[in-house]
C-alpha cells in the first residue's frame, strides 16, 4: 500500500506497564501517586493520552486492584492539565505452566485468570474514555507463560466495553489479532472506525522488522486509527515509522526505559523527545481535544 505520512500526530504514553521493569529504573512509578503524576507530566509535556496500568505500591508487581485504577483515576481528572485517559483491560489472562514434562496443574505464582466482568470491573467503575483490549493469545516472552484472550473472552469484554461507552484500544500483537478484530467489527461487538495499537517486537509477537511492520499496517483497514510501538532502543525510530505510515506515535516507560545509551528515561522525557521527532518531520502533534474529535471520544467528568 503506498505510505501517506501523518500529518496531525497524536502521542500515547504508556507509563508504567506490567512488565518486571520496577527495580530496573527509578523512573518507573509504582503507587497510584506516582503513575498519576507520571501521567500529568506526560501531558504537559505534549502526550495527548496517558495509558495506565497499577502496581502494587510496596513491591511494584502488576495488579488489578479496582481501588489503585480509582486514585489513579481521580488523581488525573482532578488535575489541571487535559489529557485522554486510557486503562488497560490487558491483566487477568495471565497462565503459566508447569514443567514441559507436567504441565498441569498451572504454576500459581504467576497465573491470574479471571472472568470477562472481572477483567472489566475497573473500567465499569472508572469509564475512562479508552481501553485496551488484547486481540489475541500469544506465547508470552517467558518460558512457560501464555497470555490468553480466547474469542469467547474478547467478544465478552468488547461488548461490554462498547455497552459502557468506552473505546477499545485493540492492541495487536501480530496479523491474525487484526483479523479477529476485524470479526469483531463485523459482528457489531466493536464499533467502526476501531482504533488500533500495533505492538511490534514483543516476544514472541510480530517482529520489530519494517517488512513486518508494514504487514501489519496493511492489514489496518481504511478508515481505522493506529499507534505504534516498538520496545527499548527501537522506540523513536518506530515512533517515526508510524507517521510516515500514516499512523500516530506511543512511548513511555512501559516499552523501553532509555532515553539514549546509559541514560534512564522520564516519560515526560520520553514524550518531549517524540514532540521534537514528530516536529522535526513537518508534523503537527495534536492535543486531547482534537483527539476527542478524531476518535469520537466525549470527555468524563469525574465519577462520583
Amino acid at each position: 500500500m503506498p505510505l501517506t505520512m501523518n500529518r496531525d500526530v497524536f502521542i500515547t504514553c504508556a507509563v508504567t506497564g506490567s512488565g518486571s521493569t520496577q527495580d530496573r529504573s527509578p523512573h518507573v512509578p509504582r503507587s497510584p501517586a506516582e503513575i498519576a503524576v507520571a501521567a500529568i507530566e506526560a501531558a504537559r509535556a505534549g502526550a495527548a493520552i496517558v495509558h495506565c496500568h497499577v502496581r502494587d505500591p510496596e513491591t511494584g508487581a502488576p495488579s488489578r486492584k479496582p481501588e489503585y485504577y480509582r486514585e489513579v483515576t481521580d488523581r488525573i481528572r482532578d488535575a489541571d492539565v487535559d489529557v485522554v485517559l486510557n486503562l488497560t483491560a490487558g491483566m487477568g489472562g495471565d497462565m503459566v505452566f508447569g514443567p514441559t514434562e507436567r504441565p498441569l496443574p498451572l504454576n500459581q505464582t504467576g497465573t491470574d485468570m479471571a472472568g470477562a466482568q472481572e477483567r472489566v470491573a475497573h473500567i465499569a467503575e472508572c469509564l475512562p474514555e479508552i481501553c485496551t483490549l488484547d486481540c489475541g493469545t500469544m506465547n508470552f516472552a517467558e518460558a512457560d507463560y501464555v497470555m490468553t484472550n480466547t474469542p469467547g473472552m474478547l467478544r465478552a469484554m468488547g461488548r461490554m466495553m462498547t455497552d459502557l461507552g468506552v473505546k477499545p484500544e485493540i492492541e495487536a500483537f501480530d496479523t491474525g489479532h487484526l483479523w479477529f478484530a476485524r470479526q469483531l467489527v463485523s459482528e457489531g461487538v466493536l464499533e467502526a472506525p476501531a482504533l488500533v495499537q500495533l505492538c511490534m517486537g514483543v516476544p514472541w509477537g510480530a517482529p520489530d522488522d519494517l517488512n513486518t511492520f508494514m504487514a501489519m499496517v496493511g492489514n489496518v483497514p481504511d478508515g481505522w486509527n493506529f499507534s505504534a510501538f516498538s520496545l527499548g532502543r527501537h522506540q523513536m525510530a518506530y515512533a517515526a515509522a508510524a507517521v510516515l505510515a500514516g499512523g500516530n506515535v506511543r512511548v513511555g516507560l512501559e516499552d523501553n526505559l532509555w532515553l539514549g545509551k546509559g541514560v534512564l528515561a522520564t516519560n515526560r522525557q520520553l514524550v518531549e523527545q517524540a514532540v521534537m521527532l514528530i516536529e522535526a518531520m513537518g508534523a503537527r502533534v495534536i492535543g486531547p481535544e482534537d483527539v476527542r474529535r478524531k476518535l469520537g471520544l466525549v470527555k468524563r467528568a469525574p465519577v462520583g
